[in-house]
């Protein structure tokens, strides 16, 4: 096995729940990070040479404040409750978050221009149903290049995917080898829900296979709630929630490119899928979130 898999816990430190740095990740621009309020009532993180996302899991009523500019995070009670707010944090920025309980991530990317601190509440996020079929999926477009434009480097989207689904299908690649248009590192972080509930449980189970070009990796991992996977190269998919355990997954994604892309080559071998949705209906359970609460009520 790769020692791209982090299983929960594992990335634990005094201070966060996750860390994960470029260089624990032996890449260059993406970094993942998330705080419980539960342990720590107040966080403070200077972005040198980074800027950053932050983003809500299960955290309500944070207190933000950005160069000594004032926000409140309305958040949600868990990443399958509801889509949350968020805040763009520019290059060398001096950040202070605080609650009173729940989860919050800070996602990073290597930077270098500055823009401006943007918040953007949850009504603004952009919602969408991808996929057809078993495949069908519903994506938060938080900081894409086509939802968010005012940052340098970073890409930040969430996947929500029903019981008995896939995602990250066909599978696909953005990464060194030739053929692909861009090369990007990215970052996956799991939470295995149950039917009905606002955020992960421990008894959640899916799946995740990664394979390269270069034939050096090709793993398929069961997966527990709040495990995290980092894909420096090769193509990922399918990720596979389970039936009765609903999955969400986190991406941060940056690489070298002077211009901001998620762009993509399937796997030869699968890419007349897309096609095939074309004569398959979308499953019904998807978008499962709004800015409002849960869509899809379990029936």
């Amino acid at each position: 096995m790769s020692n791209w898999y982090k299983p929960a816990g594992t990335l634990k430190t005094a201070e966060h729940e996750i860390s994960l740095s470029p260089q624990d990740s032996g890449w260059e621009y993406c970094g993942f990070y998330t705080y419980n309020f539960a342990t720590k009532s107040e966080f403070n993180v200077e972005l040198s040479g980074r800027e950053g996302v932050l983003l809500p899991l299960s955290a309500q009523n944070v207190s933000v404040s950005v160069d000594g500019q004032a926000f409140t995070l309305k958040g949600r009670t868990g990443v399958f409750a509801a889509v949350s707010d968020w805040i763009y944090l520019p290059v060398g920025s001096k950040v202070s978050f605080s609650g009173k309980s729940g989860e919050i991530a800070l996602l990073t990317a290597q930077a270098s221009e500055k823009f401006p601190v943007c918040y953007t509440p949850a009504e603004q996020v952009q919602v969408e149903v991808r996929g057809s079929g078993k495949a069908t999926r519903q994506v938060n477009n938080i900081a894409t290049p086509t939802s968010f434009t005012q940052c340098h480097k970073i890409l930040v989207c969430e996947v929500l995917t029903p019981g008995g689904n896939l995602s990250s299908w066909p599978p696909h690649r953005h990464d060194k080898f030739p053929g692909c248009p861009t090369i990007n590192e990215e970052v996956y972080y799991f939470q295995i829900g149950k039917e009905g509930s606002d955020h992960g449980d421990p008894e959640g189970v899916g799946f995740f296979h990664v394979y390269t070009v270069d034939e050096t990796v090709d793993e398929t991992v069961t997966l527990h709630d709040r495990d995290t996977y980092v894909v420096p190269h090769g193509f990922h998919g399918p990720s596979i929630a389970s039936p009765e355990y609903p999955m969400y997954f986190l991406n941060v994604m940056a690489g070298p490119a002077p211009e901001r892309s998620m762009a993509f080559c399937d796997d030869p071998a699968h890419h007349w899928i897309r096609d095939s949705w074309n004569d398959q209906v979308q499953d019904p359970r998807c978008p499962m979130t709004s800015a409002n609460g849960k869509v899809w009520k379990g029936k």
